[in-house]
């Protein structure tokens, strides 16, 4: 086997527009579910259910503050500012591609509009021209945790079916505008979180379900969204010939804590559910166990008459999913948890853990990566992976072998099971410049290979300076990964 990984392998970052763009209030941009989200030093940065709570009220409150102070992604790092700066960054560490996303409401302020926001269009295409000058290939999420809060307010999110025509409309523009510059895209970020937090995802308010309904709403908010999914795949084909359209999975690979069977099983039974949702976007329909389980719940799902039709028609032509950790799962109710990508887990005794307790484990990519091919048969891309770290100057510089070493055993591991046979087309790390968390509103945990002077409340020069990663990963693209076998 050669060292290298396959001709054209697109090696990049990933970003995200509420992450990253900051200029909350300018070019007529409307308020996002993103710009509501505080940060809360108070609250222990481990603490999720915490960070994810909302209520109408505090959406009411967050809407009439009309500075950043307590919401750290209407600042972002200022990318809408610096985005030559930061693509000459990328450039230079010879980055092949970048994923990011367009905020809806850049476009659609509240959403309902007819025609899109021609300034928010311009500020894209800008984005795009610089992108193809330097040779980038974007990657496109469509929604990526920044919904309109008008649609959300108005209609609590997904829930109402009428969202399905306002996200189509948004889509097509995209299609049409920046088509000529974009040939991948994906539908949905991270699809499966809805359950986790369904507000950042979806745009649902828990106290705007009638009471004991929140999770028929869910699930009817996340049938929504498959559905237009699969309009939007259908259009982006028809207006973008040779494009190719994914679906995103937050892969959250668990492992039985022992070989107890009910162990297994449950761990079994939480995989399954874990694959489900790109299981509807890739063949078509709704899992036989998966209905089985919804009715045994009194969950029914309202589906026009077309949807299964639409659904089958329009699947999606690649997997793409986000890998930070893995988890164990136990029948031991008292078994000692861990947190992990807006979930918690079973500790794994087997596992190291970063600052923020996500458990670090390279094989399970490989895992992942062969579980998931063997399943769709369908290309993979990685989109999201990294490790969030406090990360220190010193005499203007930023040492952090930690990360270096968590890339290179995940990259090796990416390598394995590109050698055993799986098509992996891509893999674009999280943050490569350090950004607002999703999860907790933080700057002090940071993913990137780019260091950016700012603090959890938005203090500081906002420089971009590179960290020893940078040169490391710029080694690790310049040879195809050749430079891996030689460590």
């Amino acid at each position: 086997m050669t060292n290298e990984f396959p001709k054209d392998f697109l090696w990049g970052g990933a970003i995200a527009a509420n992450q990253v763009e900051g200029a909350w209030n300018v070019g007529g941009k409307g308020l996002s579910v993103a710009d509501i989200a505080s940060y809360k030093p108070h609250v222990d940065n481990k603490d999720y259910a915490a960070h994810m709570h909302i209520s109408t009220e505090a959406i009411n409150e967050a809407a009439a503050d009309q500075t950043d102070k307590w919401y750290p992604k209407r600042r972002g790092i200022d990318f809408y500012h610096h985005y030559q700066e930061d693509l000459a960054l990328f450039a230079e560490m010879g980055f092949k591609t970048l994923r990011l996303s367009i905020a809806w409401t850049r476009l659609f302020p509240t959403g309902e509009e007819q025609e899109p926001n021609e300034e928010g269009v311009l500020f894209y295409e800008k984005v795009f021209k610089e992108m193809k000058r330097l040779n980038i290939e974007p990657i496109v999420t469509l929604s990526h945790y920044e919904m309109p809060l008008a649609l959300s307010l108005k209609y609590n999110g997904w829930v109402a079916r009428k969202v399905i025509d306002d996200f189509v409309r948004f889509s097509t523009v995209c299609f049409e505008r920046f088509g000529k510059y974009v040939k991948y895209w994906l539908t949905f970020n991270e699809i499966d979180s809805i359950h986790r937090h369904p507000f950042t995802t979806a745009g649902v308010v828990p106290d705007k379900s009638k009471e004991g309904e929140l999770e028929q709403d869910v699930y009817q908010a996340l049938h929504h969204q498959f559905v237009a999914s699969a309009l939007v795949t259908k259009i982006a084909h028809e207006k973008i010939p040779g494009c190719q359209v994914g679906c995103m999975l937050t892969k959250l690979m668990t492992y039985p804590l022992t070989c107890a069977p009910i162990d297994v099983e449950l761990t079994l039974k939480k995989n399954l559910e874990n694959n489900f949702y790109a299981d509807v976007q890739v063949k078509g329909e709704y899992p036989r166990m998966i209905k089985q389980d919804l009715k045994k719940r009194g969950i029914t799902i309202k589906m026009a008459a077309e949807d299964e039709q639409i659904l089958k028609g329009h699947t999606v032509d690649f997997v793409s999913f986000s890998y930070y950790m893995s988890m164990a799962e136990s029948g031991n109710p008292n078994a000692e948890r861990t947190p992990g990508n807006t979930v918690l887990g079973v500790k794994n005794p087997y596992l190291p853990s970063t600052d923020w307790g996500w458990q670090i484990d390279p094989k399970g990519l490989k895992i992942a990566l062969i579980e998931l091919y063997d399943r769709y048969n369908v290309p993979l891309m990685i989109v999201e992976n990294g490790m969030g770290a406090v990360d220190r100057v010193e005499d203007g510089k930023i040492h952090d072998p930690y990360r270096i070493d968590y890339f290179k055993a995940h990259f090796r591991q990416m390598k394995e099971a590109i050698d055993e046979g799986v098509d992996l087309i891509g893999y674009t790390s999280w943050g490569p410049i350090d950004l607002v968390s999703a999860g907790t509103s933080q700057m002090t945990k940071r993913y990137g290979f780019i260091y950016v002077d700012a603090d959890d409340e938005g203090n500081g020069t906002y420089e971009r300076l590179k960290k020893d990663s940078f040169d490391w990963y710029k080694e690790v693209i310049a040879t195809n990964g050749a430079s891996l076998a030689k460590e």
